[in-house]
């Protein structure tokens, strides 16, 4: 007999890596969703910020299916006609000179980890093998085993080692003790503008600028992991716009493939992500056809300006909604655009309870951590819409 679990036989034949919501989605538009039943949802996760622009948007469909009446997949060993004006206009749209196409955020984060190293090594002059990455405690980067390696969630973390050396964890927030770790081994500084599986995190105003200088006093990369909270979730293209920062290579995905197909990307100047050379790094999937057509086509609407400053204003609902729950059944709100944790008091139930009873009233959100519900809804939503799930959640506050 295993040692391992089992299930019951009307289970499914899925691994148990999640514990979804118990609704089966069908069909979506916009911010809503339709489940096997007919029944209609709101959407207030779009696929933990993937789905920005909102399920089946006309814009990003029309794209992927002119593409797909081309060509989808040649690989890199050769040149396809979609990749160069996708890496073109998404290096414009970030102000720097280079993208490496992935296809998976975790993929991102690994490939700026070994760019770092690179420059580390081949430009910054650190012994070969020696290279140190500083992070922030509370991060989630994704679960490949290096990005496990140095979370600190023992969900994520434990029975998987051993695991990958070269990172250091500090404090998320304190830029004080991200000084103190560095030295003359440090590479880069890997950080979230805004932890966003941890519940929405903002870090104090003065924060990201420390960062910056502190990076650029000891010749050290500053690598931004905008996974999740780039291109427009927090009212602006990148959460470091918010600061009026600029890291030397963002971490960009979910989005980025307008929830359609996995596009992820490493931008950066020349001088950084240069430092790869032909068959040092890569993947058969990363920056194919209808990848880059969809991607181009997100970068061409992110830069009209309007999916930021649509988050930006129903993040201003999201926030005079919340805040003044304060106290009754919620303990904290921190939001930042359209994107807010709002944590539970225990009283009321967990996360987990809340969500379920807004399921049952139609509308889907998501808990982490026991107790922090998040709201991260499609930006297309209505703001009608935005309030009649605030209602929901409030009502199921009282349940």
């Amino acid at each position: 007999m295993s040692a391992v679990e089992t299930r019951p036989a009307d289970a499914g034949r899925l691994a148990h890596n999640y514990h979804p919501l118990p609704v089966r989605v069908a069909c979506g538009e916009g911010a809503w969703v339709t489940d096997v039943d007919g029944r209609r949802y709101l959407d207030l996760l779009a696929a933990y910020s993937a789905v920005n622009f909102g399920h089946g948007n006309p814009r990003l469909i029309a794209a992927a299916k002119a593409q797909l009446d081309r060509v989808t997949l040649v690989s890199r060993a050769f040149e396809n006609d979609r990749l160069e004006p996708f890496a073109a206009a998404l290096a414009d749209l970030a102000g720097k000179d280079m993208v490496l196409p992935m296809n998976t955020g975790a993929e991102a984060v690994e490939s700026g980890i070994k760019v770092a190293r690179a420059w580390g090594y081949r430009v910054k002059g650190v012994p070969d093998g020696r290279a140190t990455i500083v992070v922030a405690s509370g991060n989630f980067h994704g679960r490949t085993t290096t990005i496990v390696s140095f979370s600190d969630d023992p969900q994520a973390r434990d029975g998987f080692g051993p695991f990958t050396p070269g990172f250091r964890t500090v404090p998320y927030g304190s830029a004080e003790a991200l000084e103190a770790a560095i030295d003359e081994t440090t590479v880069a500084v890997l950080l979230e503008p805004v932890q966003g599986e941890a519940g929405i995190i903002v870090p104090p105003e003065d924060y990201l600028p420390a960062v910056r200088r502190i990076c650029d006093d000891n010749r050290v990369l500053m690598i931004a992991d905008e996974i999740q909270s780039g291109l427009g979730r927090t009212g602006a293209t990148f959460a470091c716009d918010r600061a009026g920062v600029v890291p030397d290579l963002y971490l960009l995905g979910k989005a980025l493939g307008g929830g359609i197909v996995p596009v992820s990307a490493v931008v950066g100047d020349a001088d950084v992500l240069g430092v790869l050379r032909p068959g040092e790094h890569g993947s058969t999937f990363g920056g194919n056809p209808l990848a880059a057509a969809v991607g181009l086509e997100v970068v061409e609407m992110l830069r009209s300006g309007e999916p930021q400053a649509r988050a930006l204003a129903l993040g201003e609902v999201l926030e005079r909604r919340l805040r003044p729950l304060i106290g009754h059944g919620v303990t904290a709100v921190r939001v930042r655009g359209l994107w807010a944790g709002v944590d539970i008091d225990p009283e009321v139930g967990t996360a987990r309870q809340v969500c379920e009873r807004m399921m049952a009233a139609g509308v889907l959100a998501k808990d982490t951590h026991g107790q922090t519900v998040r709201f991260a809804p499609p930006i297309v939503i209505e703001e009608a819409d935005l309030h009649h799930a605030l209602d929901v959640f409030e009502a199921s506050l009282r349940a």
